[in-house]
């Protein structure tokens, strides 16, 4: 029997154990460890705090999502022996591997800012959590702390805050200042309502044509930019986003995506960079320290979005290449860095990106050239439904590891670079 151990049963973790179930013979076993059983749809954490999305509509059983004949044990990860090729659990139990395969994810890290998660201001920390003015949305009882503040906010100065890069699904923020916009429009209290997105970044995004429409939309909802504020620590007393160049924001309510890193056990195990990411082949997704190990999802270094459309790239790209590692040959499915979302504006629409390494996201339709029927950088009511189906698709058909109707490697069908205007 030959093991091929799945660390973490995420998107990325369940997509490659079901696919390779499929795909290989009786003769592997195939694990996949993590700490419960509660697996979470993340993009639904956006919906949450609108009150769009009941907080458990979001989460199901992971065991109910792997196929049959993939071995699910719950457990804590202690740390990788790759020289022993075993994975040590906190409770002393070890697993033995052949080939292993690290999705484990990325976690926000609050404490990293300093001031943040002191008792008075932090949700989490606080004795009452709905009077706590600082809250984060990448978790789940983060989103749902978050949704009641939001129902009893009747004006003030909202901050919606970046603490640094890289993060889980760069755009989230951005829909939640969009979404926020809608929110306390439909509420009749908008213009009570002072929003200011801030950003670590020179823009609203990272490439200059994105940034441009992205900032665009911020100016066209009365959404402030502060651009280049790398936060040095939140004053919890006069409740003031603080920079490293002096600047201060005051804040009546801050949602802040925190420092996101990888699992300490990667970092523990010798395996990851300082932020706990393990450094991999950026087109074959395989650790640089260890051919055994493959790294798929939000897990590695590599140079994309962190998303659940990379993933699933990735996993059709491992796919193709695990059986030809196994018979020690050249890994020939090349990945291209390839990522596509759906970005909520509010009022009903929404705009979706396609981009990998080499290419930024542009302007045009997709995934048909002339036809689309889905407008790249461009807001419609399609690409909201898009957004919203997506729920299904994920549970249904990605998950599951069945084939999508998109591209596996970016296309330049349909695409068309704009002039920017200074």
């Amino acid at each position: 029997m030959t093991d091929l151990l799945i660390l973490g049963a995420g998107t990325a973790g369940t997509m490659v154990a079901n696919r390779l179930r499929a795909q290989l013979d009786a003769s592997w076993q195939v694990t996949v460890v993590d700490v419960d059983d509660r697996h979470h749809y993340q993009p639904g954490y956006l919906f949450v705090p609108f009150g769009s999305y009941a907080p458990q509509r979001v989460e199901k059983s992971r065991r109910a999502q792997l196929a049959d004949g993939v071995i699910f044990v719950e457990g804590e990860i202690s740390r990788v022996d790759s020289a022993a090729r075993s994975v040590l659990l906190t409770d002393g139990r070890a697993l033995a591997y052949d080939w292993l395969v690290i999705a484990s994810g990325t976690r926000p890290r609050p404490e990293q800012v300093r001031g943040l998660t002191d008792p008075s201001i932090w949700y989490a920390e606080s004795a009452e959590p709905r009077q706590a003015s600082a809250f984060d949305f990448y978790t789940l009882e983060g989103a749902t702390a978050l949704r009641d503040a939001l129902a009893a906010f009747e004006g003030g100065r909202l901050l919606v805050h970046v603490s640094e890069l890289p993060i889980k699904c760069p755009v989230a923020p951005l829909e939640f200042a969009f979404l926020a916009d809608d929110f306390f429009r439909r509420r009749g209290i908008r213009h009570k309502v002072d929003i200011t997105y801030v950003t670590p970044l020179d823009g609203a995004f990272t490439k200059p044509v994105a940034s441009a429409a992205l900032g665009g939309l911020l100016d066209d909802r009365s959404v402030r930019l502060a651009a280049d504020f790398a936060v040095e620590r939140v004053n919890p007393e006069s409740k003031r986003l603080v920079a490293f160049d002096g600047r201060e924001l005051p804040f009546d309510l801050l949602v802040t995506v925190p420092p996101n890193m990888g699992q300490q056990f990667v970092i523990d195990s010798g395996l990851g960079d300082d932020m706990g990411f393990v450094p991999v082949d950026k087109h074959t997704m395989r650790s640089e320290a260890d051919e055994r190990i493959f790294v798929i999802g939000d897990a590695s270094n590599v140079p994309t979005s962190k998303a659940g459309s990379v993933a699933h790239f990735q996993v059709d790209h491992f796919a193709e290449n695990f059986e030809l590692a196994v018979e020690g040959k050249p890994l020939t499915s090349l990945f291209d860095g390839h990522a596509n979302c759906f970005v909520e504006t509010g009022r009903g629409k929404g705009l979706l990106l396609d981009f990998n390494y080499e290419t930024e996201p542009l302007t045009g339709v997709f995934p048909y050239p002339g036809v689309g029927p889905l407008r790249l950088l461009g807001e419609s009511r399609l690409n909201h439904l898009g957004k919203l189906a997506f729920e299904q698709i994920y549970w249904h058909l990605l998950l599951p590891g069945r084939p999508l109707p998109v591209p596996t490697v970016m296309s330049m069908r349909g695409k068309r670079l704009p002039a920017l205007t200074s």
